[in-house]
């Protein structure tokens, strides 16, 4: 049995990946029943070789003519995808490989959107990676990892003296991504006083490091990327919409897995190769109930968790056939369920109006408005959101007089519902 040792991460070549073989029996694909280098068995029994009795001699069955028909399907993978690190040949993957291929060569900003553990970062990556900035630095900073004190100094960079423990210059990661692309992780987790420092930097494309007068101008392409509500984090006054309007100019959202369960077997193959790889094992083949369990899991944490379940299942498999405990998948954290403190009533009752408010585009009266929808009438709606301090996206100081007398409610209401 040949070694999974190849460079390759998805295509199967004559020399890289192990050819595939499929015995005739196996249920779980109707056409071609490999996946890459995976064999797909009924049970977890290692496969051996078909025979055909003969009077004399015993002979081996000629190799199925899958395997060429897969290598024919991994190519065509390769070339028409060719992103680095990217893997999957769903209509949903490939929607978003061309959005990517589209807005690449601008120098727009780059707003990604998506749950946690989809790959955002390496959308990123394929986005600068295709611009004319490609032979620059792509400089990357998680928004969410660094305290708020220092968040400044790693974004702008520090004189020396700056600030108590400042012994000296530092630059910044704007300065490093000069001429490059900056991607921001989690912008949602930005504080707010830092956010104007940050507008000024997509707006004027310059800055000055902490504890200096003067001013630097810089040419930086920035990739953002959030699994937060940008919108509703407007509404509650945690996210300033005129940062949110500049680093939405071309908005990309990226699917969880449970959207795109045709790409699960490929991506098991990536990151059971990646893994036998690291552990020096040959592991070839899944047995079609672990294949498919995995494809039906609807995976909360995405691509993260399936390529930790993989790892896990390679340390665990002392043989050619991946072993997974199949148990373990429905005793994992559930899709939307919050291990999190209960919501009070009015959070709730918050939460409920603005959803309302959103789909009906901030209209609150007429037979279409959010009143109807709630079943509530005009003047108690414009009450309710008074209370609960709900106004719309961008209107904050403009609809600051709004009052509880219903005459003056109502006319800031119907300016709020026509405003463009």
């Amino acid at each position: 049995m040949k070694s999974v040792a190849s460079n390759t991460p998805l295509s199967a070549t004559a020399g890289g990946i192990p050819d595939l073989k499929m015995p005739t029996d196996t249920k779980i694909v109707p056409i071609s029943r490999t996946i890459g280098s995976l064999r797909l068995v009924d049970d977890e029994r290692p496969p051996t070789e078909e025979t055909h009795s003969d009077p004399g001699r015993e002979t081996t069955a000629p190799p199925s003519s899958n395997v060429s028909e897969d290598l024919r399907l991994d190519e065509e993978i390769r070339n028409e995808a060719d992103f680095e690190g990217i893997v999957g040949r769903s209509s949903t993957l490939r929607q978003l490989l061309q959005l990517v291929k589209t807005v690449a060569p601008s120098d727009s900003t780059v707003l990604l959107l998506g749950e946690t553990g989809t790959g955002k970062e390496l959308i990123a990556r394929a986005i600068h990676n295709r611009s004319r900035r490609e032979e620059r630095n792509f400089v990357k900073l998680n928004c969410a990892a660094i305290p708020t004190g220092l968040l400044e100094s790693e974004l702008f960079g520090h004189e020396r003296g700056a600030f108590t423990g400042a012994i000296a210059q530092k630059v910044g990661r704007l300065e490093l991504a000069d001429g490059g692309s900056l991607f921001l992780d989690e912008i949602g987790d930005i504080p707010l006083e830092l956010q104007p420092k940050l507008l000024r930097v997509l707006q004027e494309r310059e800055f000055e490091r902490l504890g200096s007068t003067r001013t630097k101008k810089v040419d930086v392409r920035v990739v953002a990327a959030t699994h937060r509500d940008l919108e509703a984090m407007i509404v509650d006054k945690q996210f300033r919409s005129d940062l949110y309007y500049r680093l939405n100019v071309f908005p990309i959202t990226i699917p969880p897995l449970r959207e795109r369960p045709g790409d699960i077997p490929l991506l098991v193959q990536y990151f059971v190769q990646q893994a036998a790889r690291k552990m020096n094992k040959a592991i070839d083949t899944i047995s079609c109930e672990t294949m498919g369990a995995l494809t039906q899991y609807p995976w909360p944490g995405n691509i993260r968790e399936l390529e930790n379940v993989i790892e896990r299942a390679v340390i665990l498999s002392p043989g050619p056939v991946l072993r997974l405990p199949i148990g373990d998948l429905h005793t994992r954290i559930a899709p939307g369920h919050n291990h999190e403190r209960s919501q009070t009533l009015e959070e709730v009752e918050r939460k409920h109006i603005v959803t309302t408010l959103k789909e009906t585009r901030w209209v609150l009266s007429g037979p279409r408005g959010a009143a109807t929808r709630l079943g509530l009438n005009r003047a108690t709606l414009y009450f309710r959101m008074k209370k609960l301090g709900i106004v719309r996206p961008g209107t904050e100081l403009w609809n600051h007089g709004i009052t509880s007398k219903t005459e003056r409610v109502g006319q800031a209401g119907i300016q709020l519902g026509d405003r463009p």
